[in-house]
Order: C-alpha cells, then structure tokens, then sequence
C-alpha cells in the first residue's frame, strides 16, 4: 500500500508569532519552524499501517525552503521518501490553493491512501483534508481516533461529541486524523542518519500543470483584509488573604463574568 502522509510546517507554538504588516502573511522568519503537531500523529499513523500492511510511506509539503527541515525530521522518524511543492509563486496561498496543489502533486506521485492531521495550528481551519477529498473525487474519513484497513476496506472511529461513529469506504481515500490516535515515535539516530540519504523529488507549479496567475497571494479567495497586534498583557490581580481571601476571589471571578 502506497500512503501519503501531508505534512505543514508551522512557526513553533511556543515563540512569537505575528503577520507581516507587508502583506499581511504569515511571518515564517519571525519564528522557529516545526512540524504541525497533528501531523504528528499523521505520520506515525501512517508508519504503523505501513509496517501492518507492507506498504510505504511518502511524505507530502507544500512551502519555502525552509520546510525542508520539517521533511527530514519525517524521514527520519521512518518515512521512505517526500515531495517537496516549492515555488515563490505558492507565497500566499489560501486553503483552496493549497488543496489545489497538493491534488495536483498526488495525482503526480500516485497513491492508495492520503493521511493529514485534522487541522494545522497556525490557522486552525481543518478544511484542507476535505478540500483535497473533493478535488480527488474520494471519500473523505474525517477526524479518525483509529484507522484499520484490510485489502481495499478502510475502517475509522471518526471523534464524535458524544464518542464516536464507526466510517467505512474502500480505498483509495483521504483520512484526517486527531491527536488521540496514537504517540507520535521520536526520531532515532540511525533514522537521522539515514534520512539524510532518503529521495526528496522537488515539483514547481509547472511541474504540476498549474497556472502562476491562480496561485499566490494575488489569486487567494480570502485575505486578511486588516489586523490589530495583541495588546501586552496586563499585571495580575493580587488578593491578599486576611481571613476574607475567598471573597475576594470569589468577587473578583464574579466581576470578570467567570462566576
């Protein structure tokens, strides 16, 4: 079985992050990259139903220069090989772009099963994996808590308000994943090193039979039309306790509308 797994690299949750006052995109240079975190638990989900099945695992992103340190950390957790979409052209791209591309880059490469993260935590959409079903004309198993598959049958527990709802469909599909599924493994040495020799096959936009002029910034669906930094954070409240500290508390959370 030939599993994708979509990979994004994101500014580090715990730095700054901010928008570029040019443009209004994202600032990648202000922060540290990383690989989104639920797509962590997207390629071990794959590695695991690659070793089940006997099947391999490539990895797929779409970004600058940059997110190549993001694919070498997949393949070092045991990946067999990635794709990177690079083009200056992709500066910008919405979600529906996104989606465009990464179609465009799986229809190139081929597959049995695409596997993403349910949603990227620096813009928090969970639409792509939707998105990318649409435009690959295959079902779409959303938000997996376990994934079984056996020959062409794909089975999910798809994360529910109330538990979960058991999906079936037959493969080839595209599966998002939550960060329930399982524990992402950390990269051993010899994976590092290893990594370093693994194939990355570069693809442009015109490699993928894609138009500059509907990629990018200019030709996004959506844009941020206007934003406001975070104003610094105000100093805390001191309660000081003199037997009425519960109170005070007690006041003080009432008066916020916690209470």
């Amino acid at each position: 079985m030939n599993i994708v797994v979509c990979v994004k690299q994101v500014p580090d949750t715990y730095s700054e992050r901010r928008l570029d006052p040019g443009d209004k995109t994202l600032d990648r240079a202000s922060a540290d990259g990383v690989i989104n975190e639920l797509d962590e638990y997207a390629i071990e989900e794959s590695l695991k139903l690659a070793e089940a099945t006997g099947g391999t695992v490539t990895v797929l992103t779409m970004g600058p220069e940059k997110a190549t340190e993001s694919i070498r950390k997949a393949l070092s957790m045991g990946a067999d090989k990635a794709v990177h979409v690079l083009d200056d052209s992709l500066h910008g791209a919405d979600a529906v772009q996104t989606s465009a591309a990464l179609a465009a880059a799986l229809d190139k490469v081929g597959f049995d099963l695409v596997v993403l993260g349910s949603e990227s935590t620096d813009a928090r959409m969970s639409v792509v994996p939707a998105m990318l079903a649409e435009r690959l004309g295959l079902p779409q198993l959303t938000y997996a808590s376990k994934v079984e598959v056996d020959g062409s049958a794909i089975t999910v527990q798809r994360q529910a308000e109330y538990g979960y709802d058991k999906v079936e469909a037959t493969l080839p599909a595209v599966v998002s994943v939550v960060e329930k599924i399982n524990e992402p493994r950390y990269p051993s040495f010899k994976g590092i090193m290893a990594a370093k020799k693994k194939e990355v096959a570069n693809f442009g936009v015109g490699d993928l039979g894609l138009a500059e002029a509907d990629l990018g910034l200019a030709g996004a669906a959506t844009e941020v039309v206007e934003f406001t930094p975070a104003p610094p954070r105000e100093k805390g409240v001191v309660v000081t306790d003199e037997g009425d500290g519960g109170v005070k508390i007690a006041d003080y959370l009432a008066s916020q509308k916690i209470l």
